[in-house]
């Protein structure tokens, strides 16, 4: 892990395209504002968690509950 130190209004750039700027600091707390492309997704830590638990979760659970026995299949009559 990389760590810095930084001033408000300093920024940090990763790659060519994300750039980080402190906003404030305060005793616990950095703000901070991030550029990046639209097609980056930008999430906190524990919103990550969360998304990538519920979706494990969900492809268990579809896994387990489907009854293959009492699907019921379209059929195209063929003429």
């Amino acid at each position: 892990m990389l760590v810095l130190t930084r001033k408000s209004k300093e920024k940090i750039r990763i790659g060519t395209d994300i750039v980080i700027t402190v906003i404030t600091t305060s005793d616990n707390q950095v703000k901070i504002g991030i550029e990046a492309p639209e097609d980056v997704k930008i999430l906190r830590e524990e919103l990550y968690q969360k998304v990538k638990d519920h979706t494990i979760s969900a492809s268990l659970n579809s896994k387990l509950n489907i009854d293959f026995n009492k699907l019921k299949i379209n059929k195209i009559n063929k003429r």
